[in-house]
Order: structure tokens, then C-alpha cells, then sequence
């Protein structure tokens, strides 16, 4: 729930962005949409992976691995929710139910089976990870540009720092499932140095708007600066973690994480409107 919550924020917040008028009709569509989007990968994958997850401590509670319900009862509602969500994404416009079917697809059919064969398998989940915040302006302007790609590089780099940290501090229980999350293998300095480079590249990406070159995607200078100090306070905990290595600095860094989209998400609009 809260997952699905989350894209469904990033993709209002994307069309925010990109709306020349707001359209409520298309917000709802928007919001149905993409609830209906990762639920559908979700469910895929819990699917898939049902067997593993009923080995890890963070999952075994879920509906299949419990046997509150059938493999095939959750491919129904996976099928249903596909249905629905593309079907909704079309009504807004085409290239919004392209990318949500990307979405789905890549999710479901490279990430999830990825998962247990190799630590690539986090860039390849960013791909989909990344899609929501574009896909808002995508059904706002019905086009794919400069503004969609730079919304789509923020949110792909700032999920290595995120999830490698809850790989981090999850790394028992993953590993019980034969997941490879971490891009060294283990919770060590190597990974620690790659969270940061990666955060780096999130909050040099963010900025990026200021400097007038990303079309009609723009950011005044002081939301620029607000942006850059919520980027500090990740790159405090990133570095809190390079030099203490604990789940519990894991832990603070996914949370600052969290933290660092939403509000990166809400400046934007913000500055969109305010200034």
C-alpha cells in the first residue's frame, strides 16, 4: 500500500509539473492508473516469487506464502489490475499506457527474475522505479522530452542509494531468499562508496532545471538551494553510513531517502506555482 501510495504521489506530482491546466478528470484517471499499475507488478511478483518469500521473515506474511490465498486467485487480480490500469492510462492519452505497460513489463519479466542471479538486478528495477515521476508530465503534455527524461534521471539515481540501503540492513533476511541487492555482494565499505557516488549524482541531477536547459521543466534558484540542502541532509546519513557501517545508519539512510523524494516532489510544485 504504501509503495503504491508513493508512485501514485510521484505521479501527480510529475503531472503538476507538466500541466499547462489541470485537468481533474485526468488527475483521477492518473491516480487509478497508477495505483492499478504496481499493484499489478506486485502482484506478479509476489507471485513469482512466493516460494522465496515464504523463507524471509519481512515477507512470509503475505497473502500466498501464508496461504491466505491461491496462486491462482492473485493472478486474476494481477491480470485485472493490468487490464484496468492500462485501459485507464489510455483514456488520459497513448504514450501514458506505453510507459505504464513498459513499466509493468520490465518489472515483472527482467527485475523480479533478476532478483536472485545478480546485484544488476537493482538498476534494472530503477528503470520501472523511475517511471512514475515522468509519467505524470508524459499525461499532462502527451509528449516525451527533455522535462520527462530529467524528472525520469532524478528518481533512477536516487533509488540506489534508497534501496541499497534497505538492502543493507535487510541483507539476513534477503539473503535467506538468495537475493542479491547489494552491488558488492555484502554490506561493506565498497557498497558505502557507491551509495554515496549515487547520491551525488541524485542531488547533482535535481538541481539540474536551475540552469535553464531542461525545456519548460524549471526551478527557481532559491528552489534550487532548498533542494540542494534536503540533498545534504541524505548526504549526511550516506556518509554516516560509509563511516559506521551499521543497519541502524542503513536504516536512517532509507528514511532520509524517503524523505528527500517527497520533498523534492513537493518544491518542484511548489516553485512551479509560486514563483
Amino acid at each position: 500500500m504504501g509503495l503504491s501510495l508513493s508512485v501514485v504521489f510521484s505521479s501527480i506530482a510529475g503531472y503538476l509539473l507538466g500541466a499547462q491546466t489541470i485537468s481533474f478528470s485526468s488527475l483521477v484517471l492518473l491516480s487509478f492508473g497508477g495505483y492499478f499499475m504496481v499493484g499489478a507488478s506486485n502482484a506478479y511478483n509476489q507471485i513469482i516469487e512466493r516460494d522465496l518469500d515464504a523463507l524471509m521473515d519481512r515477507t512470509k506474511n503475505r497473502p500466498i506464502p501464508a496461504g491466505r490465498m491461491s496462486v491462482n486467485t492473485a493472478f486474476i487480480i494481477a491480470t485485472s489490475f493490468t487490464i484496468l490500469g492500462l485501459i485507464t492510462l489510455y483514456i488520459i492519452n497513448p504514450k501514458t499506457a506505453m510507459w505504464g505497460a513498459i513499466s509493468i513489463f520490465i518489472y515483472t519479466c527482467v527485475y523480479t527474475p533478476l532478483k536472485t542471479k545478480t546485484a544488476l538486478s537493482v538498476f534494472v528495477g530503477a528503470l520501472p522505479g523511475a517511471i512514475p515521476f515522468m509519467l505524470g508530465w508524459v499525461a499532462a503534455r502527451n509528449d516525451f522530452g527533455i522535462e520527462p527524461g530529467t524528472l525520469f534521471a532524478i528518481q533512477f539515481f536516487w533509488q540506489f542509494p534508497h534501496f541499497w540501503s534497505i538492502g543493507w540492513f535487510l541483507f539476513d533476511d534477503y539473503k535467506k531468499g538468495g537475493f542479491f541487492m547489494l552491488p558488492t555482494g555484502k554490506p561493506d565499505k565498497g557498497t558505502a562508496v557507491q551509495i554515496i557516488l549515487y547520491s551525488i549524482w541524485t542531488v547533482l541531477a535535481s538541481i539540474i532545471p536551475v540552469f535553464g536547459f531542461t525545456g519548460d521543466l524549471k526551478l527557481s534558484i532559491v528552489g534550487a538551494v532548498v533542494v540542494f540542502l534536503l540533498g545534504m541532509v541524505m548526504m549526511f546519513y550516506a556518509f554516516k553510513l560509509f563511516k559506521e557501517r551499521t543497519k541502524k545508519a542503513a536504516k536512517e539512510l532509507m528514511l532520509s531517502s524517503v524523505f528527500y523524494i517527497t520533498m523534492l516532489q513537493i518544491v518542484y510544485v511548489a516553485d512551479k506555482f509560486l514563483t
